[in-house]
């Protein structure tokens, strides 16, 4: 076949310019692979001092004492000392306080909705993402995991399992959890579960850049543990660990297990060695070291304090990581101070990617040329604090570091480097250096105080969560007053408070006020059985049964709008209320009246715009 010189010239302009596109188009391919994986772990009241490798001698956690001989350490590295405000700090890089997350309860544990996320961070990036056991961020929309880059989720509810946002009846064995929001039954162990989850998900996106957020629950309590675990520590006296310690040590050492299995597979897929992977806790340990009346069982590493408080015991964690790729395969200690808002802008260099759009000012810091050997941060300051109320109060149960130094409530003073203990208060000797932290803390609170009365809504009426569960577990009321846990919810704990909701649109709404959540098929004045160490025997204790609170009458009020009441009879499993709400923000108050015409907050509120 014969051509003209003009189409053989298109043909071959053609050629040319599809092997570039090829080319091209597989360069990006190949940039895209290159891409390094990222799993982080982060167990859930897990101390420093709970690891062997950290001084432990009677805990068992072979796995990631072998991957802390990989890893490097950041050795003075700070969360919240509780876990919600950590997490928020950590998702977002940046203090928790200014993202509305000071508390584990209360209506304010809710990421503020113009945050934006590690896994929105991925997602934009082209990463498949993936998040697997505790969220403790909000569990309504547009608060949830799914709403917040997270591409595949399989969660509890609330800070726990078990807790009052959780599905009903779930004790750590054999539970409902929620997979992409959707309730739905697994089998075996809560840790199993999260761990075998994240698996799959990394099998199935084994050839794609991927971010896998491993949380689970354990050990938080309740102390539930498989009885095999358990059982490896049974036998040590009462006056080395307590029974509850006894657990609490079990339920890690199923967690390293479950990491020792995480790291086979890695290896058997061939990914371990572009995957980033890292492993940390969210707050001092809530149950490895015990000092009552001078009686000491357990280990904490020689540090005052645990979960919840300001001296180092309750903030100061371990934080391993590895990446055989980028060469952090060192066993190397870095005693630079960091904290979890650093993790957010370290993995975007790390991996060569953007900070999530729209991202507000970060507190944190990238610590990549920390990493690397070069101190960026040598003289900065961090603050972390433990609030736990509705208004937060200046200087509560707070902690200024720099380097080694710690400025405790803004009165005591202590340097780590020889008071490890903070047993000696040297703040009348040193008052240029309490003077300084203390003019960085009140920097510091003029910025994270900016929005503390700026509510945080719920949205009521919207297309992405209709009909929407409110519990009791996010009512602002007087401190105590929230009953977060389904064993305060058998046991009829007094609550009282409003939930802060935006009504979305104007239009009709079925108001229900439940004592007992819907999946579990009660009435308002049913009883429930309890559930025995028998019936399940890797139980701490026995969960009690439900209360009959005899209520008699129930109430909604929609502040300015409406007030209405109703009588609840034999059998009704829920009390309702078909109501005209006008768009707008306002606040939610839901009680249950019993015979003595005392109330109670509903436990459980569902809202459906009809």
């Amino acid at each position: 076949m014969m051509y003209s010189k003009t189409t053989l010239f298109l043909i071959i302009s053609f050629i040319i310019v599809t092997a570039c596109s090829d080319k091209k188009h597989k360069e990006v391919n190949t940039k895209e692979i290159s891409k390094p994986n990222v799993i982080l772990v982060i167990t859930d009241d897990q101390g420093y001092g709970d690891l062997g490798v950290h001084g432990n001698k009677i805990i068992k956690t072979p796995n990631i004492d072998s991957f802390y001989t990989e890893s490097t350490h950041l050795t003075n590295f700070h969360v919240g000392p509780t876990c919600a405000p950590t997490r928020s700090g950590l998702m977002t890089g940046r203090y928790a306080n200014s993202t509305g997350v000071w508390h584990t309860v209360g209506g304010w544990s809710l990421l503020r909705e113009n945050e934006k996320t590690l896994a929105d961070m991925f997602t934009e990036a082209g990463y498949k993402t993936g998040g697997f056991g505790k969220w403790h961020l909000g569990d309504n929309y547009p608060f949830r995991p799914e709403d917040r880059g997270f591409q595949e989720t399989v969660m509890h509810g609330g800070g726990g399992v078990q807790q009052t946002p959780d599905y009903w009846n779930n004790t750590y064995f054999n539970d409902t959890y929620f997979h992409n929001g959707t309730p739905e039954k697994y089998e075996g162990y809560c840790t199993d579960v999260f761990f075998d989850e994240a698996i799959k998900f990394i099998q199935t996106n084994k050839d794609k850049p991927f971010f896998c957020y491993l949380a689970p629950n354990a050990p938080h309590g309740p102390y539930n543990v498989p009885t095999a675990y358990y059982d490896l520590y049974k036998d040590l006296d009462d006056s080395i660990l307590a029974d509850t310690q006894k657990r609490f040590y079990g339920m890690i050492t199923n967690i390293d297990d479950n990491f020792g299995k995480l790291r086979a597979k890695l290896s058997e897929l061939k990914i371990a060695d572009n995957t980033i992977l890292i492993f940390m806790t969210d707050n001092g340990t809530s149950a490895g070291y015990y000092n009552k009346k001078g009686k000491i069982t357990g280990f904490n590493s020689g540090m005052r304090g645990t979960k919840g408080s300001e001296y180092d015991g309750g903030h100061r964690v371990p934080f391993f990581i590895y990446w055989k790729d980028g060469q952090i395969t060192t066993a190397k200690d870095i005693n630079t101070l960091t904290a979890q808002i650093d993790i957010l802008p370290t993995l975007a260099e790390l991996c060569g990617i953007a900070l999530p759009k729209d991202h507000l000012a970060l507190n944190g810091k990238s610590i990549v040329p920390i990493l690397m050997g070069k101190d960026t941060v040598q003289n900065r300051m961090l603050v972390t604090d433990s609030q736990r109320i509705q208004n937060p109060e200046k200087w509560k149960k707070s902690a200024v570091m720099q380097a080694n130094w710690r400025l405790v409530n803004g009165k005591e003073l202590y340097n780590i480097e020889n008071d490890q203990g903070q047993e000696n208060d040297i703040a009348s000797k040193n008052p240029q250096k309490v003077e300084a932290m203390k003019a960085f803390y009140e920097e510091w609170w003029t910025e994270v105080s900016k929005d503390f009365n700026e509510e945080i809504y719920f949205q009521i009426g919207s297309k992405q969560e209709n009909p929407i569960t409110l519990t009791a577990h996010d009512v602002h009321g007087p401190e105590t007053m929230q009953p977060w846990n389904q064993i305060q919810i058998r046991e009829g704990k007094s609550g009282a408070g409003y939930w802060s909701v935006n009504i979305v649109e104007d239009g009709n709404y079925k108001v229900s006020l439940r004592r007992y959540p819907i999946e579990s098929n009660l009435a308002i004045n049913a009883t429930t059985p309890k559930i025995s160490i028998t019936d399940l025997p890797g139980l701490e204790k026995e969960i009690p049964a439900g209360k009959n609170l005899e209520y008699t009458k129930a109430n909604i009020t929609f502040e300015n709008q409406i007030t209405t009441e109703t009588s609840i009879k034999d059998g009704d499993t829920s009390a309702v209320f078909n109501v005209t709400l006008k768009a707008g923000k306002t606040k939610l108050s839901a009680n249950f009246i019993d015979a003595q015409n005392q109330p109670n907050v509903a436990y459980y509120v569902y809202i459906k715009k009809i």
